[in-house]
């Protein structure tokens, strides 16, 4: 592979801008994508999947690079000849890599990733948490499968099309994809693509979502006809696959903090022609009591440390802090006391985290379940996926039923 120079000033711009001022990876390698109209597909993926890249290994890099935090555009600069020695790039004649020692690159690499931290390259904090949780033979296997790139999981909009239809008509435009076994609504595509520009995609007819987000509508056993409450709607990406199960019948009641994201919701619901979706910004505690007693179906897709998605969010476990999951882990709880309310008799509640760790799952369960407020339920099943054991994203989901 030959090194392109704008494509590697893209990538060090926008390191800058992710390492330097806290900007989340997914919106700079957006706008990086927009920054030479002449690109092709190739350049747009190495921008993209180098940043990622080396977001990913950060700490592992800058140990052998021999930088610390901030980094000036030098220090960057010094990563990227790492990443690309590693890659078995040859270094272009430019200043930047003016006496990168490539022989000492490969014995620190060898060196280093005899300790898992640097190896799997995250900060002590987690990996020492992680050994806590999971024990060090499994948190060994999930921190390197957490570090694997992401596939493309699409799910198939069943309100609009077939598997079989979709798989034949992006076929012909060149994109392959394959069924997943026991992901009924599931496409994997065998190559990375820009799906997104696709007239499938602008029709409604899929939306991009791991196979492992893809479990939880389903474990909620919703009917068409149903009242469902997904609390934690965000953009709706479960929503939008509980509409389709539903069949557009019945009705869904998307509630979310952020009332930006409800509108990007009802952008996505519109796409997908799912008409069953009506929006409720919680801007106060009374738009919870009115459902107090009223739903069939109670999705909680609680908020937590993101540890089970970090193949697609690298930036995360440079960003989270231990005071944040002691929030967070307060936070769940509160969510699960109050927004369990709005189950009725005999009607049934999804816990779901995209954590792998026990003190935001299974525990969590656990204190409800011996609290006031969960005295009333039952426990009737939950599912731990690891990333090592299933190949896509870290989740957790628990299905309660109240008496």
């Amino acid at each position: 592979m030959r090194l392109h120079r704008n494509l590697c000033f893209a990538v060090v711009d926008g390191l800058m801008q992710i390492f330097n001022e806290g900007a989340y990876a997914d919106k700079v390698v957006q706008q990086l994508l927009k920054r030479d109209k002449r690109w092709g597909s190739r350049d747009r993926a190495f921008v993209a999947e180098t940043t990622y890249d080396i977001v990913r290994w950060k700490r592992l890099y800058a140990e052998i690079a021999e930088v610390k935090e901030p980094f000036d555009r030098d220090n960057i600069w010094r990563m990227f000849a790492v990443w690309a020695t590693l890659k078995g790039i040859k270094l272009p004649d430019w200043k930047y890599f003016d006496q990168t020692p490539t022989r000492k690159i490969k014995g620190r690499f060898d060196e280093l990733s005899r300790t898992r931290k640097f190896k799997e390259s995250i900060p002590d904090w987690i990996d020492a948490i992680g050994v806590q949780e999971l024990g060090e033979a499994v948190w060994t296997k999930e921190i390197a499968a957490l570090n694997e790139q992401a596939d493309v999981i699409l799910r198939v909009n069943t309100l609009k099309t077939t598997k079989e239809k979709l798989q034949a008509e992006l076929f012909d435009i060149n994109i392959e994809t394959e069924f997943i076994k026991g992901y009924p609504e599931a496409l994997k595509l065998k190559e990375r693509a820009n799906v997104f520009t696709t007239e499938a995609f602008k029709n409604g007819l899929f939306e991009v979502q791991d196979a492992s987000s893809q479990l939880v509508a389903d474990y909620l056993d919703v009917q068409p006809g149903m009242r469902v409450v997904d609390t934690c709607a965000g953009a709706g990406g479960k929503t939008l696959h509980l509409a389709s199960i539903m069949q557009n019948k019945g009705q869904i009641i998307a509630m979310d903090i952020y009332a930006n994201k409800l509108h990007e919701l009802k952008r996505r619901a519109k796409r997908n022609g799912a008409h069953n979706i009506d929006t409720r910004h919680i801007d106060s505690s009374k738009v919870i009591k009115k459902l107090y007693d009223k739903a069939d179906r109670v999705l909680i897709d609680a908020p937590c440390s993101g540890l089970g998605v970090l193949r697609r969010n690298p930036d995360a476990k440079w960003k989270l802090e231990p005071q944040f999951l002691d929030r967070i882990r307060a936070t769940q709880q509160e969510i699960l006391q109050k927004y369990s309310r709005m189950v009725k008799s005999g009607g049934q509640l999804v816990y779901a985290t995209c954590s792998v760790l026990p003190s935001e799952n299974q525990q969590q369960v656990d204190t409800f379940l011996t609290s006031e407020a969960g005295k009333d339920f039952t426990f009737v099943k939950d599912e731990k996926v690891l990333a090592h054991q299933s190949g896509f994203d870290g989740f957790y989901m628990a299905l309660l039923k109240r008496k």
